[in-house]
């Protein structure tokens, strides 16, 4: 027994039989689907979903069809989603907020705001004035996240709640608390009474983990994130920032290991018929981890992040120590770190030196290397604190579960 609908010979189904050819299942999809179109229920849904949006009109070539394609409309709207006024304010105070903390951190960072002035302004007046307008700020971008859809930036303010509600205990000391919203709250009295030292050790730039240090992060990153995912053509000088830490740090990586290799150092049979290194290719080598050790460098030294400052605070050094050697073989180090090679010193040197040399430090220094670019990208896209839900779950505390 066959199944008959009579439809509209100009409207096309297709799509609701390409099951068919899949079995008895497939059969199964059909009489349900076939089902939903004869008892209305499929014609309820679309009116429901567009309501008075589609109409009919004829086109060119005088076929009846629909003014609005439901695969196009959808398509359409997953490139261009509807954004409230709500979400777009939202987007717009976090943006502004972020640069606002910034600048809020740097001032509880600098040594001027824990000495007296000469215009009367006290060191403490000073630091309880700076702590306030943190607070502030801090409160203002964790509200805006709350409601925004600016998923990279808030992904770092949600870090940085993390790392506000590991020092909660401290802050607690120094008058400030940390409320169930993952908001901050002042109690000036205790705060006034606070020794300004253990603020300004708090804040440290000095100390990479300390919570200032900690904070300026991650507040450095979502800036970043924030200029580099908008289609502005300014933005394209941070990303080829990023690019080329990336590529730098990688490349020490690469090229310190293959310098740290038995194989590279492999000899060869010359023409003369003698077997010798094949120096123009450890000087390839040598020559590509000096760019890349300064293409990272350039890059990476102004980054706020702890784990960057860290490591490249170990390989330079790493290198400052072994500098007296590596200018045996032709790659000096000047007073700002970055490395040069002569090219003639370095292959005249005894190759079995250099790979006795950078055994050791080739590898120590692609190690960290290594961590540079892991900080400066998978660590970072990792710190999303946001629960399926929708809401905070930062550092799997409970603090802030529930906030939507």
């Amino acid at each position: 027994m066959g199944v008959k609908i009579n439809v509209d010979s100009s409207q096309d189904y297709s799509y609701l039989f390409q099951s068919l050819s899949s079995g008895g299942m497939g059969n199964l999809n059909f009489l349900s689907d076939y089902s939903s179109i004869k008892n209305g229920s499929y014609g309820k849904l679309m009116k429901a979903y567009y309501g008075t949006g589609q109409s009919s009109s004829t086109s060119s070539g005088g076929r009846k069809g629909s003014t609005y394609n439901i695969l196009e409309k959808l398509e359409a709207e997953k490139r261009n989603p509807k954004v409230s006024k709500d979400v777009q304010e939202a987007n717009s105070k976090l943006t502004s907020g972020l640069s606002t903390l910034k600048n809020s951190i740097s001032t509880l960072q600098s040594s001027s705001t824990y000495t007296d002035t000469e215009n009367g302004s006290s060191a403490s007046d000073k630091v309880v004035s700076a702590v306030k307008s943190f607070v502030s700020n801090y409160n203002d971008v964790v509200t805006a996240s709350k409601g925004s859809t600016l998923t990279s930036q808030t992904s770092y303010v949600a870090n940085m709640m993390s790392a506000t509600s590991a020092n909660a205990d401290k802050l607690a000391e120094i008058g400030i608390r940390v409320n169930a919203k993952g908001t901050l709250e002042i109690n000036e009295a205790k705060l006034k009474a606070a020794d300004i030292s253990q603020i300004q050790e708090m804040f440290s730039s000095e100390d990479v983990m300390s919570y200032g240090s900690r904070l300026a992060s991650r507040v450095q990153f979502a800036n970043t994130a924030g200029s580099t995912t908008t289609t502005n053509k300014t933005d394209s000088a941070a990303t080829d920032t990023d690019k080329t830490t990336v590529s730098g740090a990688a490349g020490v990586k690469a090229d310190g290991k293959a310098l740290a290799s038995s194989g590279l150092y492999e000899k060869v049979t010359g023409k003369d018929g003698e077997e010798d290194y094949d120096v123009a290719k450890i000087f390839a080598t040598a020559k590509s981890f000096v760019s890349n050790y300064n293409r990272m460098l350039n890059a990476a030294e102004s980054s706020t992040n702890s784990g960057v400052i860290a490591n490249l605070s170990y390989i330079k050094s790493k290198t400052a120590t072994n500098a007296d050697t590596l200018k045996q073989f032709g790659i000096s180090v000047d007073t700002k770190g970055r490395m040069t090679i002569n090219e003639s010193t370095f292959k005249k040197a005894d190759m079995a030196q250099v790979q006795k040399f950078f055994s050791d430090y080739g590898s120590s220094v692609a190690s960290n290397a290594s961590l540079v670019d892991y900080y400066m990208t998978t660590q970072a896209n990792a710190a999303n604190g946001y629960t399926a839900a929708g809401g905070y779950n930062v550092g799997g505390s409970s603090l802030y579960n529930g906030i939507v």
